[in-house]
């Protein structure tokens, strides 16, 4: 059975809008202005390499789509050969490589695709399908690339109204000038208990 891990860049404020620039929010590329060193790119790179499959929202799934297929190296091979799943009431025709479109019941859909892959399936980015998934208990394991900014405003992981969950902390350490946060939900909340 797969689990899904969720791995987000967030401010300090929770803000995980347009850290790469490419989305027009007013603070895009946030990450830019900050070093997360060795450590933080070999955690993204060893992230990957034991990813199974890819669930992205269909905003994100499109601005991966338009960058990954011209890069090289172990990073982009993993990503433009791996399967993946895109969550969209709109897209109907992927042109990514191994690309399957969700465009079902959320949590049914998620459930089957948890059944059918062996190992992680990892959500990078994403906002509305990652708010979902934490709603509807189908996150392992998020794991936050922290940056010491405040952003003001901006689309949050945990946005207003968000019901109240713990997490616990399975791992806490810094790299470059961000912390990594590994946290598991706990049990009577979170999909942990599985």
């Amino acid at each position: 059975m797969g689990r899904i891990f969720a791995t987000e860049f967030v401010s300090l404020d929770g803000v995980m809008e347009d850290p790469g620039g490419a989305e027009g929010f007013a603070h895009g590329g946030w990450t830019f202005q900050i070093n997360r060193g060795e450590d933080g790119d070999r955690f993204k790179l060893d992230e990957t390499r034991n990813s199974q499959a890819l669930l992205l929202g269909r905003v994100t799934y499109q601005g991966f789509a338009q960058a990954w297929p011209s890069r090289d190296g172990e990073f982009a091979d993993k990503f433009n050969n791996m399967p993946k799943y895109v969550v969209s009431s709109t897209l109907s025709d992927p042109e990514w490589t191994n690309t399957t479109v969700l465009s079902g019941d959320l949590a049914d859909d998620v459930a089957k695709l948890r059944e059918s892959v062996d190992g992680n399936i990892v959500v990078h980015g994403s906002a509305q399908l990652a708010q979902a998934l934490i709603e509807h208990d189908l996150v392992d394991e998020l794991r936050l690339m922290v940056f010491p900014v405040v952003l003001g405003g901006g689309k949050r992981l945990f946005r207003d109204g968000a019901r109240a969950a713990g997490y616990e902390a399975v791992d806490v350490r810094p790299a470059g000038a961000v912390a990594l946060m590994t946290l598991r939900p706990l049990a009577e909340g979170g999909a942990a208990a599985a």
